[in-house]
């Protein structure tokens, strides 16, 4: 046994040797940030950038690389490769630019649809250099409340608080005081919550690695044997907090971040919840100006290569060489023949689902490898959104910068089966969870651009087979049926969010809801999912984790954002990270470390 551990550890020592050795150009290898510029509140200006509709004229020429979806993972993926020389065509079939960082009006009011808050964007972090990288520095980042996370437990009218504050040594002095008799408990979580977030990098390498090599490690144990992250990613996060406490309202607490990837924690893998406990505890921000500011500077970036990014582009199919070789697409867009656009590489940010079963031609979509690919994976719980709009500012309305989890038990898996087992008419009434927080709060400009307004935004889940009878039908036409059904649910919704939030009854001026359909039509999640594959503990298995990469079976087409990495924000870039790394034949990873370095040692010398 020794000597086939030695000789994979020999192994592997060669390969990554290999591996590590720069190949391509370093998109990271000057320090591009510059002193931001002035916000930019003309909507004729912005429309320029985000509404940027589509048309066979603004097609560059002798392009590098086509990307499919504007989300985070397929913009960082083209800033990406752009920073490195390439010219990228950025391809989103919606009107606005963004995917889940774009923002929409209703009557006036602002709202966000995906970038609720942000972790690690402390300066000098590792992800908040590559944002200012990607984007100049440009974009600019305010740090929400504190405590930026509250959880509530019981009836909404008087339920039990406990607040998630800043900083490791804070947020565990709150635990204490809050259970005084759980000390012990609380500071094993942290602990081990810390060893396993910390290895979280062990997922990006198992990716990256050649599969063959991958396959070995996990194959002979030496992932397991190495890892912290790896041997707790098939423990669930029940299992693990059960094991450290008795107290079913403690258990509650530190389960309650598992909202923010949509598995319950009897069904949830620990591993992903340290990590997400850990992205949090240098506090939360959110982006200056709006979620719309991250395309408004990341195009820029894209642009400067010679590249381009379209909205209302819906892209039918992937073009596929007699070489089995991915080498284009087929646009179609409104007003024009549907194009065929031409390009070595294309990259996908439409989820591996719909790449897979509707963007392949048939023939491919059969092939083994993809096959196991989408075996691994299932469909994520389809999400519930409500967007409040509210009469006056957030000091007159005393709207905190703070997310609300909202739980009215504490037995969470009770909660998820009375849920789940109820019918669709019935099931309003037992929302097991709910997450409400502030945009305009949380953003100090939002006063400029949207005077005397305010927001409220309400999340929770619900399965899409509730909602699959209408799914054939045209969005704002699916009938009086679909209304009553999704209306039963924002209404629930809204009385709950009152309760908690007695000080916006009589000023709430409009409000609009989002159904999982809602989702599959604007965001094109393929079943109404906000965080793409489902993120339970099978998702997190080693094998899931190393087949389920950038690089697919199909030459010259890969994959990028959540699905092929985590979800949210930070996990979709990272996908785009390890995307651009495997198309240019390098580890952006050690380039990003290494600018690091340069700039913490460049501030150092200004400081003598």
């Amino acid at each position: 046994m020794w000597l086939y551990v030695i000789a994979g550890l020999v192994l592997t020592l060669i390969i990554l040797r290999k591996w590590l050795g720069a190949r391509g150009p370093n998109p990271l290898a000057v320090d591009t940030r510059r002193p931001p510029k002035p916000l930019v509140f003309d909507k004729a200006l912005r429309r320029k950038v985000i509404k940027n509709v589509f048309s066979p004229d603004k097609v560059p020429q002798n392009l590098d690389a086509i990307v499919i979806g504007s989300g985070i993972g397929g913009q960082g993926a083209a800033a990406l490769l752009s920073k490195a020389g390439k010219r990228v065509l950025v391809l989103e079939q919606l009107g606005k630019l963004g995917g889940c960082c774009h923002t929409f009006n209703e009557k006036g009011y602002e709202f966000d649809v995906g970038i609720h808050y942000i972790g690690q964007m402390n300066e000098l972090s590792p992800m908040r250099i590559l944002v200012d990288q990607l984007t100049d520095g440009q974009l600019q980042w305010s740090m929400m409340d504190d405590p930026f996370d509250v959880v509530l437990l019981g009836k909404p009218e008087n339920a039990r608080r406990y607040n998630m504050h800043k900083g490791q040594q804070v947020y565990t002095e709150e635990l204490i005081k809050a259970f005084p008799g759980e000390k012990k408990a609380i500071l094993n979580f942290m602990k081990l919550m810390k060893k396993v977030s910390g290895r979280v990098r062990d997922m990006a390498i198992l990716k990256m690695l050649p599969l063959p090599l991958a396959r070995f490690l996990i194959r002979t144990g030496l992932v397991k044997w190495f890892s912290p992250f790896f041997q707790y990613a098939d423990r669930s996060v029940s299992e693990v907090i059960n094991g450290l406490t008795d107290n079913k309202e403690l258990r509650a607490v530190l389960s309650y971040i598992f909202g923010t990837y949509g598995v319950f924690p009897d069904k949830g893998s620990f591993a992903l919840h340290a990590v997400l406990i850990d992205h949090y505890l240098r506090g939360a921000w959110y982006p200056t100006g709006g979620a719309s500011e991250i395309t408004y500077h990341l195009v820029p970036t894209i642009e400067k290569a010679g590249g381009v990014v379209l909205s209302k582009a819906t892209v039918e199919q992937i073009l596929i060489s007699k070489e089995g070789k991915a080498c284009g697409v087929v646009v179609k867009s409104k007003g024009h023949d549907a194009m065929n656009i031409f390009a070595p590489v294309i990259i996908s940010d439409a989820g591996i689902f719909n790449t897979y079963e509707k963007l392949l031609p048939p023939a491919l979509r059969s092939q083994p490898e993809i096959q196991k690919q989408l075996g691994t994976l299932r469909h994520g719980p389809g999400g519930f959104s409500l967007f409040i709009g509210i009469k006056g500012t957030k000091e007159e309305l005393n709207l905190p910068a703070s997310n609300y989890i909202f739980m009215p038990d504490t037995d969470l898996a009770k909660l998820e089966k009375r849920f789940c087992d109820a019918q669709p008419d019935d099931a309003p009434n037992y929302i097991p969870m709910l997450y409400i927080s502030s945009p305009s709060a949380k953003d100090p400009t939002h006063e400029e651009r949207c005077p005397g307004k305010s927001t409220l935004t309400a999340l929770t889940f619900t399965p899409f087979e509730w909602f699959a009878e209408w799914k054939d039908k045209k969005v704002q036409k699916r009938g009086a049926d679909y209304e009553s059904t999704k209306s039963a649910f924002a209404e629930a919704m809204m009385e709950t969010v009152i309760k908690i939030f007695p000080q916006i009854g009589d000023k709430i001026d409009c409000y609009t809801s989002g159904s999982p359909l809602t989702n599959q039509h604007y965001l094109g999640a393929s079943k109404g999912e906000f965080y793409g594959a489902d993120h339970d503990i099978s998702r997190m298995d080693p094998e899931t984790t190393a087949v389920n990469r950038a690089k697919t079976p199909i030459k010259g087409l890969y994959l990028t954002g959540q699905d092929i990495f985590l979800c949210g924000f930070a996990g979709a870039l990272n996908g785009a990270v390890v995307c651009a790394s495997e198309i240019l034949g390098r580890n952006i990873y050690l380039d990003l470390l290494s600018l690091r370095k340069k700039i913490i040692h460049n501030q150092d010398r200004k400081s003598e």
